[in-house]
């Protein structure tokens, strides 16, 4: 076995857990920041919201820039950003500043992952493909475990200071090793696309957006992601501990457990999509059902919910994120590998505008019902957190259109399930009887 492919794919994987670290930071500081800064929910949600637009509205331009300069080149820029940003964080006392440092820890956050995603077609075989894809965006959640249990605890020992400068140095560790280990190509350690015109960028960004099989891994995209990232990146922790009452050792622990599930739930949805690539999109809708269901249930019970139902939460939403790489492999299959940079972009626009128009209303309705304080009530909670099915369902929405657009574009007749299962038990049946003959 070659290991120059799986080195390139660890150099890229240990940039994006760094950016997912990077990512979540403010979600387990939220507390600590009300309190540094002296703001209200709505604003707390101002930093994460600040961030995850500008991560989202550089998506297109990032994934254009892919094509054209290549992996190892935005990879190392991302992560370069990333720890000026949370240096920034370190030392700031005011909320312009915060609010700066968020900005480039989302910069940063939007070079790394569709680059390193790139760079699984040119190093591993097609069959591997979407194992790898998934494993990717899996393991990279590994950097929510850093800011839940590590981050969280220097956070609380240390202090602020500390816990982001020992974040920003996580990132210059990776800037060192991806400049070592990381090729874009087996051929060329920096591969570039052709020269750029406004009239090329038009062309692959219509080309991509046009095809309805592109707007379905958005959707896709859009409906399985939002709910974790809303959990993970900004409400989950104020809601387990100023809601329901936990303690921030058990907070982080349910974190953790969202994560493992997440990471445990990959290779098989993985192994799924590439085996039942015309059942995919029913994976998502499943995913999104578990997701609403687990919600419904917390947001039902009486009072605070107990312990159990809480690891319930947890384990739908972790199902979110290896969900929502599903988006991407839409992307790949219906779009040429000269625009795959670009049509990835747009896939993951959707999960990440829909945690920001959710991160912000949460906070809003918090604000109201709580006049901008942060003396939170459970019920507070779920009044805010049902806004979550809203976005759903628009989600959902998208999904089933597109879907029907897709398979009419390609000219696919998905037979129903039960008829595949039936063949499948004659076939079986057959194979029996000529074993015994």
């Amino acid at each position: 076995m070659h290991l120059r492919p799986w080195a390139v794919w660890a150099a890229g994987l240990a940039a994006y857990i760094v950016a997912v670290l990077h990512r979540s930071s403010i979600g387990v500081a939220g507390l600590d920041a009300q309190e540094r800064f002296g703001v209200g929910a709505g604003a707390l949600a101002v930093f994460a919201v600040v961030q995850l637009l500008v991560y989202a509205s550089l998506q297109i331009p990032v994934g254009l820039l892919l094509d054209r300069f290549g992996s190892l080149r935005l990879v190392l820029s991302g992560a370069l950003v990333m720890a000026a940003g949370q240096t920034l964080m370190a030392f700031t006392d005011g909320l312009s500043g915060a609010i700066t440092a968020r900005v480039l820890v989302g910069a940063g956050d939007a070079m790394t992952f569709i680059s390193v995603l790139r760079l699984v077609p040119h190093w591993f075989p097609a069959r591997r493909v979407p194992v790898l894809t998934q494993l990717t965006g899996i393991m990279g959640q590994i950097g929510q475990v850093l800011s839940a249990v590590p981050l969280a605890a220097v956070l609380a020992g240390a202090g602020w200071t500390t816990g982001f400068l020992g974040a920003a140095g996580a990132g210059l560790f990776v800037a060192i090793a991806v400049l070592i280990a990381l090729r874009d190509t087996p051929e060329r350690r920096i591969n570039s696309g052709g020269a750029m015109s406004w009239q090329r960028l038009g062309t692959d960004l219509g080309s991509s957006w046009r095809h309805p099989g592109t707007r379905l891994g958005l959707w896709a995209h859009f409906t399985t992601q939002f709910t974790g990232t809303v959990f993970a990146l900004m409400w989950g922790v104020p809601f387990l501990i100023a809601g329901e009452g936990l303690s921030r050792a058990t907070a982080g622990v349910l974190l953790t457990v969202f994560v493992v599930t997440g990471m445990a739930a990959g290779p098989m949805l993985g192994l799924l999509t590439q085996r039942h690539p015309l059942r995919r999109s029913q994976l998502v809708l499943g995913i999104v059902a578990a997701n609403m269901g687990a919600w419904a249930l917390v947001i039902a019970w009486p009072g605070r919910a107990p312990l159990p139902v809480l690891v319930l939460l947890v384990v739908a939403l972790g199902l979110g994120g290896p969900g929502s790489m599903i988006g991407f492999d839409f992307a790949r299959s219906f779009n040429p590998p000269s625009r795959l940079g670009t049509a990835t972009g747009v896939v993951n626009v959707g999960g990440f505008v829909a945690s920001l128009i959710t991160i912000q209303l949460i906070g809003l309705i918090l604000d109201a019902r709580t006049g901008g304080g942060n003396d939170y009530h459970i019920d507070d909670f779920k009044v805010a957190m049902s806004v979550q099915f809203l976005v759903a369902a628009v989600g959902v929405a998208g999904i089933l259109r597109t879907r029907r657009l897709a398979r009419r574009h390609e000219g696919i007749v998905v037979p129903p399930l039960w008829t595949v299962l039936a063949e499948r038990r004659g076939l079986a049946a057959d194979r029996g009887v000529k074993a015994k003959s």
